[in-house]
């Protein structure tokens, strides 16, 4: 269905017959007329009259339509398809994802193969996001600053992608664990109450940054904003030392307490995820805890029709022009 955003203006299409009314009507007759020998060859001069009048015919006609078709463009067209379902809107989720130096130990294993910490939770992140149809995602990145990787976006796999693209050391080596809840909080400042969420991800301690993680949780708290907190790291590591291999643990700066304190004041929960499958784990709950709202929405998709018309405009206007110039090279305009 063809609908037009601003219909009034079609209106404009009748100017050029005010324009014609307002002037004077011009006069065929010649003010001083000259003999001469062609024009008494009756049959080339009636060649020539019709040729004259047909090529100022058309070109008035590519002129008229070339003129609609620029006012219908400015009437901003648009075609409206076929209803689509759509997915409502869910939650607004932000997942703060730490880029320290320690991430890289590589006490996780996906598929019986020994990887680092950041590598299994970009595995996770990548399955949770993409099936997150209907909620906006973003994601921040935290080391001994805070950055914003991705505003949030329906865009999933886009957003997936920027998970896959992070790395180790971007943001420092540090934690600003408090930095990262503190942006959070300003990104979802402007979202409804009811839909703010976020999931902070750390294996290690607050080591970094200006603002103290209780206090960020604290303010996290009053703005309405729910933090879901993971701590990740194993808790054996064989390690290959001077005197052979010993078990040490590799999580001993994992500060348990300060996450479980967060999720307690914001009404969030606390993971520990000592492995790549209790981490998939942990965001299969969290996938329930927050669930999207089931009822689909019908939307008719917009498609916009003011270029290909106004290009049709111009294809007009020069076929005005050529007739134009080519009546005048042939000596019949």
């Amino acid at each position: 269905m063809l609908e037009l955003i601003w219909p009034w203006f079609l209106i404009v299409a009748i100017a050029p017959l005010f324009l014609k009314l307002g002037r004077p009507a011009e006069s065929d007759q010649k003010a001083l007329w000259w003999p001469n020998i062609s024009q008494f060859n009756h049959a080339e001069l009636n060649i020539k009259l019709k040729r004259q009048s047909f090529s100022k015919h058309l070109i008035k006609l590519f002129l008229w339509i070339s003129w609609l078709l620029l006012v219908i463009a400015i009437a901003r067209p648009v075609w409206l398809g076929e209803p689509k379902v759509v997915t409502p809107s869910g939650r607004d989720l932000l997942i703060a994802l730490d880029l320290s130096g320690s991430m890289q130990t590589a006490d996780m294993k996906i598929n019986q193969q020994a990887v680092d910490r950041l590598q299994a939770a970009k595995q996770v992140l990548d399955r949770f996001i993409k099936e997150r149809k209907g909620d906006r995602i973003g994601i921040i990145v935290f080391g001994s600053k805070a950055y914003l990787q991705a505003p949030l976006s329906y865009d999933l796999d886009t957003i997936a992608q920027l998970v896959n693209e992070t790395q180790i050391g971007f943001a420092g080596e540090n934690t600003a664990i408090g930095d990262a809840i503190g942006l959070g909080i300003k990104r979802l400042a402007n979202i409804d109450a009811d839909k703010r969420v976020m999931i902070l991800m750390t294996d290690g301690a607050n080591t970094a940054g200006r603002v103290k993680p209780d206090q960020a949780a604290q303010f996290a708290a009053k703005q309405g904003v729910k933090i879901h907190t993971i701590g990740i790291g194993a808790e054996q590591m064989i390690s290959q030392g001077f005197f052979g291999p010993r078990v040490i643990n590799p999580s001993t700066d994992l500060d348990e307490e300060l996450l479980l304190k967060i999720a307690d004041m914001t009404k969030g929960q606390y993971f520990r995820a000592k492995s790549t499958q209790e981490l998939a784990s942990i965001y299969a709950t969290l996938d329930e805890l927050e669930p999207t709202p089931g009822e689909d929405q019908w939307q008719r998709p917009k498609t916009t029709l003011f270029n290909m018309i106004a290009l049709g405009s111009l294809f007009f206007l020069f076929l005005a022009l050529y007739t134009r110039w080519n009546a005048i090279r042939r000596g019949s305009f």
